[in-house]
């Protein structure tokens, strides 16, 4: 996702709300989104997050009470924010902060149905993977 759509609407105010953990976000269609903190980071685009491909994604736990403490601009298309947990190799385009603001009540239900078919709590710990295909030694 490294650049924008073709007619994809572009933020026209962004505001980090860091007390209540959520990105404001108003785009140029008039459309308007408060964005958690913790969708954003269990929905990160990032390979960390995403793996390679299908069936490879990392389900992320205990990030309830992440934040966001910077959000540097990548050109005229998206944002980095760099959270608390230390994450920050997520590139979120416009187009995919749109998708997450638009698609929020069915991405929190995957989020919640995926939690509960692994057994896993919101609020547990992360475990760390045994084995990391994306590090370079």
């Amino acid at each position: 996702m490294a650049g924008l759509q073709p007619g994809t609407p572009t933020p026209t105010a962004l505001t980090v709300h860091t007390q209540s953990r959520v990105l404001e976000i108003a785009f140029s269609d008039g459309a308007e989104f408060k964005i958690p903190f913790e969708l954003m980071r269990v929905y990160s685009p990032s390979a960390e997050v995403q793996g390679h491909g299908p069936g490879q994604e990392v389900l992320q736990t205990g990030k309830r009470e992440v934040n966001v403490v910077e959000l540097e601009p990548i050109g005229n298309y998206a944002v980095k924010p760099v959270f608390s947990d230390g994450h920050e190799s997520g590139i979120f385009s416009w187009d995919y902060l749109y998708f997450l603001g638009a698609e929020q009540p069915r991405l929190w239900a995957e989020y919640l149905q995926r939690l509960e078919a692994a057994g896993m709590l919101r609020d547990a710990p992360m475990v760390a993977a045994a084995g990391h295909a994306c590090s370079s030694h």
